[in-house]
């Protein structure tokens, strides 16, 4: 019988917490946001309380499942959001942005629309790829998928953020309190 190959102590330990490490982490910045600001992010506290139940569950249960639908559940999340409230007329895109860009009304409907239906292919990518490849493919197009992908779309919304832009007003000339 062939033993077992060993890892070096420190090296896993840095694998098994490694993940919980940076996902600490990365949640902290929703504390020094509340320090700065006083109040939460909606979209990075909807996104930490979802990591939180599923991978928990995926831990407890042992049973990747969890772990795998938890991004279709915050996509589906987003989507909904954001098309639920286009259907009552609050393109909450805006609401979440509105001091990065200043669109109008029309852009921002577009805009959140856009978002909405990406994040819902999204869900739907996510389901295809976790029901009919293997863990790591999976995980490979999580980080190595999902990522660009974000970034691809996010620039190619760049049109429609300089087409829909407020541009200031200019200031009236007898508005400077000019000498003459």
């Amino acid at each position: 019988m062939t033993p077992k190959a060993q890892l070096n102590p420190a090296l896993k330990l840095v694998l098994d917490l490694g993940p919980l490490l940076l996902f600490f982490a990365a949640n902290s910045r929703l504390g020094i946001s509340y320090a700065l600001t006083r109040h939460l992010p909606l979209m990075p506290l909807v996104t930490a309380v979802v990591v939180v139940v599923f991978g928990t569950l995926t831990l407890v249960l042992h049973d990747e499942l969890f772990i795998k639908v938890k991004p279709t559940i915050i996509y589906v999340l987003f989507s909904g959001a954001l098309l639920i409230g286009l259907a009552f007329g609050k393109s909450l895109l805006g609401v979440v942005f509105d001091s990065v860009f200043h669109l109008t009304e029309e852009g921002w409907r577009k805009l959140t629309l856009r978002w909405g239906l990406f994040f819902l292919a999204l869900a739907l990518l996510n389901e295809v790829v976790w029901r009919t490849q293997t863990t790591n493919v999976w995980v490979s197009f999580k980080v190595f998928g999902v990522v660009p992908l974000t970034f691809i779309f996010a620039a190619l919304q760049y049109p429609l953020l300089h087409k829909y832009a407020l541009h200031p007003q200019p200031a009236e000339a007898g508005s400077q309190g000019s000498v003459e």
